[in-house]
């Protein structure tokens, strides 16, 4: 029998449901708070490590780099990812932790290329690819120790606050920004104040580290007769390559969202919308603070109607409605209509993502859950969602049009559509393998 299923405590005996929530989540908090400050202060990296006298040349460099980061997940998810299959989800989750702390300390203390040339923009790269490495098998870990501790009838829920932590690390360092922003003068932040929060970041990661290493191993996996071993793990996802591809056009949806509302909005604003920095940072708190509602409820509402009506309805939505939405925020920019977009697709991301990841959890198969996973959700964001920046840029560099994200959104938006409908097409499939392992 499942553990979960029988209503004992999973997680390990004498350890509440919120404490294993937080320990397993608080390394989420860590990446994205990383993963998002490169994003906001690309313009300032730029000049520090990829310094050119077309600004536009400059961005495309410092966004090319963020997302070489994420090119290296599908790596880190087979490596990683079968690794934690293999020896269990609380000691991998430790792994990931170590080479995520390892990237963002490089990059907080690496000189600028006036210092060091050209050694520098390489070591900001190396630190990038460290973390995209880590980050690979991260998610999956996560999700799926969350998945494998829930009770009966509520994995979309539980699963659900592995993005909400996330939501957690943008608010703050949205907020950390701002009040930097109102501390300190435009030029010192270009020259030095854009390294506080990286340093805050190195700062929290002893924290983490005490968090992770007080974590339960999972009822799930401890009672499961056979762990894989690596190359079990990777015969299985070649045998079972449709349902990974699958997997990461149904992450393309999400992954394109976030990085737009998150990760993207603070440039957007000041660059394309020339909206101040302060509008930009306040509209990223509230897109924070709304994908953290929007997430659980989504999760819940999955839980009680199944995956399949809520993934359908948001990909249609966001079909229908990313480029008008984008075109009356470029048609007349401020900061209501930004608010008031941002929020609308923060919706989309929310209510999606909260089905999605338990869906992706469930279509694996159990052997190979953590590999699986990390593997379809990597190659989503490799290709979608961490390249959201630079080709949302591009678009409106080669269109002149200021809402041309909006068709990077749609485009993934049909991806979500087309891949739900191929892996829910005998019916329910998804939910009757989750209650199959």
């Amino acid at each position: 029998m499942n553990p979960s299923s029988a209503g004992l405590d999973p997680a390990g005996a004498g350890t509440s449901k919120l404490g294993a929530v937080l320990r397993v989540t608080s390394g989420n908090f860590l990446e994205q708070f990383d993963f998002f400050l490169f994003g906001f202060y690309a313009t300032y990296i730029s000049k520090v490590f990829f310094p050119s006298s077309n600004e536009y040349a400059s961005l495309m460099l410092t966004f090319a780099v963020f997302g070489a980061g994420f090119l290296m997940r599908p790596f880190g998810a087979i490596v990683l990812g079968a690794y934690i299959d293999e020896v269990g989800r609380r000691k991998g989750l430790i792994v990931t932790l170590s080479i995520m702390a390892s990237g963002t300390i490089l990059i907080a203390c690496v000189p600028g290329y006036a210092t060091i040339g050209i050694l520098a923009p390489a070591l900001v790269l190396l630190g990038r690819l460290l973390q995209g490495f880590s980050a690979g098998a991260e998610l999956g870990g996560v999700s799926v120790y969350l998945a494998e501790m829930a009770t009966l009838g509520r994995k979309g829920f539980y699963t659900s606050w592995q993005s909400a932590s996330q939501q957690v690390a943008i608010v703050f360092a949205a907020a950390l920004g701002y009040l930097l922003n109102s501390l300190m003068t435009a030029h010192d932040i270009a020259v030095w104040g854009w390294r506080i929060p990286f340093f805050i970041g190195c700062a929290i990661v002893p924290f983490i580290f005490l968090l992770r290493r007080s974590l339960q191993e999972t009822a799930e996996f401890k009672t499961r007769r056979h762990h894989p071993t690596a190359r079990e793990v990777f015969r299985t996802m070649l045998e079972n390559w449709r349902t990974v591809f699958a997997g990461m056009l149904l992450v393309a949806m999400t992954t394109t969202t976030f990085y737009l509302i998150t990760v993207y909005t603070p440039t957007f604003g000041r660059a394309v919308l020339k909206l101040t920095t302060a509008d930009s940072l306040i509209v990223t708190v509230c897109v924070g603070v709304s994908n953290f509602i929007w997430l659980p409820i989504g999760g819940a509402l999955s839980d009680r109607i199944g995956r399949r009506p809520v993934l359908i309805a948001i990909t249609v939505l966001a079909i229908c409605t990313s480029y008008p939405a984008l075109s009356w925020l470029a048609a007349a920019p401020s900061f209501a209509r930004m608010l008031i977009v941002l929020l609308w697709l923060s919706f989309f991301f929310g209510m999606y993502n909260g089905a999605m990841i338990p869906a992706l959890t469930e279509v694996m198969p159990v052997n190979v859950r953590v590999a699986g996973f990390s593997l379809a959700f990597s190659l989503a964001t490799a290709i979608f969602g961490g390249f959201t920046p630079a080709v949302s840029t591009y678009l409106i560099q080669v269109t002149g049009d200021k809402a041309a994200p909006g068709y990077w959104l749609s485009f993934a938006a049909v991806c979500g559509l087309v891949a739900t409908l191929v892996l829910y097409r005998r019916g329910g499939a998804v939910e009757r393998s989750a209650t199959v392992v």
